[in-house]
């Protein structure tokens, strides 16, 4: 099988080794001349993001590059962010990287052309609450093009990013529907040199989207599918991937099993992302790492609603054992990928449980938990995370 091709779901895709070589074409193709790259700190030197502006450079166009973006972005980054686009007189953003610079990437995007006066007074008015985004003008929302170098988040077919609240250390979710990127690149060449860590803990993010979605209540069987495939493809080739870099077979499957849980989780998450955000935001722990540590608790948690689904999704993923089967698996692989065994290993303090719990029942993804969450259970379900 050839990994590559052009799709049209959800978005434009352009997918396939080598397809960084068309950045150029592509900006030029959506009428963005002069784009502004977004992407972290750690990458901003690196081989594959300087060869990306010597293709956009070589193609006609004028891009600069902003990489003042932390691993957890937050709307001083977005500011500066903003500052660089106005400067430079930018026409579009190209979001490079993995969740933090594509996030960052959008939420510039969305914030440089709007006019700040009620009832826009800030990002955070844009939260993903009922209908907030027509708050925005979208007229003045600027094309996103997305180039993920990881397999995890999928925010490349998103309509949403993440922006941490500095002052409040809470992780929110800013959307509109024209957050969507108009085209996106999917180069399996250009996640090669993540190293394990960072290949595992995405890996795992992706998964969890995938189980997530297939697990949540609400009705979307399109989704469904998507996410137990997505599940399928994780399973068969993230071991492989973390521990041969240059897997590119595997690097493609992940890859895409990254924007397919995004893609999924229209369907809606639950726990696992609700605990997630909220330790993320206070302790800066790496998103997808936080995710595969809550799994097996989690799906504890849900068990008496899930376990019938589980049962299935194991059957079809190849897993003896129905849903036991499927929760040592998570654990066996989080072993494998050496994922902390408890959220005492990754740094959370035990302490901080009251005050998690309570910023856990806050966060839209409990709204698709399968089983509802209170103080309570929400408080018991983080105890039995360490």
């Amino acid at each position: 099988m050839e990994y590559f091709g052009n799709w049209s779901y959800p978005t434009q895709i352009k997918f396939g080794n080598g397809r960084i070589k068309e950045l150029a074409e592509t900006c030029l193709a959506n009428g963005i001349k002069r784009p502004l790259l977004v992407t972290d700190k750690g990458l901003a030197s690196l081989p594959i993001t300087l060869n990306a502006m010597e293709i956009l450079a070589a193609g006609g166009v004028e891009a600069a590059l902003f990489s003042d973006v932390d691993p957890n972005p937050n709307e001083k980054n977005m500011q500066d962010g903003v500052a660089a686009f106005k400067a430079g007189d930018h026409d579009g953003v190209i979001a490079f990287g993995g969740g933090s610079g594509l996030d960052l990437g959008k939420m510039v995007a969305l914030m440089a052309g709007q006019e700040l006066k009620a009832p826009l007074n800030s990002v955070w008015d844009l939260e993903d609450v009922g209908d907030w985004y027509t708050r925005a003008n979208t007229d003045a929302i600027y094309p996103v093009i997305a180039v993920p170098t990881t397999a995890g988040t999928g925010s490349e077919v998103g309509r949403a990013g993440v922006l941490t609240d500095s002052k409040t250390e809470t992780k929110k979710i800013i959307f509109h529907p024209k957050l969507m990127p108009v085209t996106v690149i999917c180069d399996p060449e250009l996640t090669v040199g993540m190293p394990p860590m960072i290949t595992a803990g995405t890996g795992m993010d992706a998964f969890a989207h995938c189980l997530e979605a297939y697990s949540s209540p609400h009705y979307h069987p399109m989704s469904q599918g998507i996410a137990l495939e997505g599940m399928r493809l994780v399973k068969n080739n993230l071991l492989n991937v973390y521990k041969d870099g240059n897997d590119l077979v595997g690097r493609a499957e992940m890859m895409s099993a990254a924007a397919m849980g995004a893609t999924a989780f229209q369907k809606g998450l639950g726990a696992i992302h609700a605990l997630s955000h909220p330790i993320g935001a206070v302790y800066h722990t790496h998103h997808g790492t936080t995710n595969a540590v809550v799994m097996q608790p989690v799906l504890n948690y849900n068990r008496s609603v899930i376990e019938q689904r589980i049962d299935e999704a194991a059957a079809y993923l190849g897993i003896k054992g129905g849903f036991n089967g499927f929760y040592d698996f998570v654990g066996e692989l989080n072993d494998a990928l050496n994922i902390p065994k408890n959220l005492g290993e990754l740094g959370v303090d035990v302490n901080d449980i009251d005050r998690l719990a309570a910023m856990a029942l806050l966060d839209p993804s409990t709204g698709g938990n399968p089983i509802e969450m209170t103080l309570e259970n929400t408080k018991e379900l983080l105890k039995n995370c360490f």
